[in-house]
């Protein structure tokens, strides 16, 4: 893709400070920018890049004020890392996927495809299975029995979609995630023995959902395990039976969400979180990293950390205390020995 600085900065609404004809043909990393590069600065601790870098385009906020000279033009916006969300889709050339059907695809008859759908090459669409229009099914997808997928959504190679789920317009699932495997359910018989609890439900993705690679969601046991519509989860999640995930959330890798939990509206929960089966978590909930969350969070837009997690600032202040603790340790041991010796005399 090549664009000019000046057309740029019109399709963003920004204020371009420097050669309005100069070309611009790649994003880069500020750290990495090279001749005819677009980059940005969001983050100021990679100020000192701006100084060096040798891109010809950098976006910054609206009211950033550089410490010294600089060689590339400034391009100023309300909000960069929307702008580069939007800069970066313009560059995707990975998105320019012609349609058609692959004579290696095998399709059952029953099957039915909206216009300008893709199908590549190994991919397998059983009976009953719905595609929409301009939807991208990339080589060797496994799409199951009376499967509903909307318009526009692009899924990569190797993920596999179990009977009856339904995948909503706009969605992306990257490759090799796992949609409606059974739920874990288990039931001892009377002499110990593990027997199988059939699970009849299925997965619903709303519209405009991103499924990360190597992440799996269960079916439900009866009804749905439903994600909510613009929400994001990162590689290598697990999502259990009938968990119900709100709009807008985000979920970042290796958390795991037992079976029916209920997460609100516009939670954000970092990385290795664990949370536990049948609890609820409020609308704005943010969860730091590596927490457990045992018990219901009714808070609304409550911050929380540690296993078992507890309010934000209590655990910071509590970890603040921890570090001190062998010091401490120490000091009472002193204090006991003083003590000790005025005994004694």
């Amino acid at each position: 893709m090549k664009i000019s600085a000046g057309e740029l900065a019109l399709m963003v609404n920004g204020v371009l400070e420097g050669d309005p004809t100069m070309i611009l043909t790649q994003p880069s990393k500020i750290e990495e920018g090279v001749p005819g590069s677009i980059c940005f600065l969001a983050n100021l601790k990679y100020e000192h890049f701006l100084y060096e870098t040798k891109a010809s385009v950098v976006i910054v906020d609206q009211h950033f004020v550089p410490k010294s000279e600089i060689t590339p033009a400034l391009l100023r916006v309300e909000n960069v890392y929307l702008t580069v969300s939007h800069l970066l889709s313009l560059f995707d050339e990975s998105k320019e996927t012609t349609s058609g059907i692959h004579p290696q695809s095998i399709i059952h008859s029953t099957a039915q495809l909206g216009q300008k759908a893709s199908i590549g090459a190994f991919t397998v669409l059983e009976n009953d299975v719905l595609v929409g229009e301009s939807t991208i099914i990339h080589p060797q997808v496994y799409i199951g029995p009376n499967v509903k997928i909307g318009a526009h959504t692009v899924i990569y190679p190797g993920v596999r979609i179990y009977r009856d789920c339904v995948i909503g317009d706009r969605c992306v699932i990257h490759a090799n995630a796992i949609i409606g495997s059974d739920g874990f359910g288990f039931s001892p018989d009377p002499s110990g023995n593990y027997q199988k609890i059939a699970q009849v439900g299925n997965v619903e993705l709303k519209d405009d959902v991103e499924i990360g690679a190597n992440t799996t969601i269960d079916r439900g046991t009866m009804g749905s395990t439903l994600i909510g519509r613009g929400s994001k989860l990162d590689n290598l999640i697990q999502i259990a039976h009938n968990v119900q995930i709100g709009e807008h959330t985000v979920i970042a890798a290796q958390a795991g969400i037992a079976g029916s939990a209920k997460i609100g509206n516009r939670c954000m929960i970092g990385g290795q979180v664990g949370i536990a089966g049948h609890l609820q978590v409020a609308d704005g909930t943010m969860i730091q990293a590596q927490s457990g969350i045992a018990s219901s969070l009714k808070q609304e837009n409550g911050k929380w950390y540690g296993s078992p997690a507890i309010d934000y600032y209590s655990y910071l202040r509590a970890y603040a205390a921890f570090k001190k603790l062998p010091d401490l340790v120490l000091k009472v041991k002193e204090l006991e020995a003083l003590l000790e010796a005025s005994k004694k005399t």
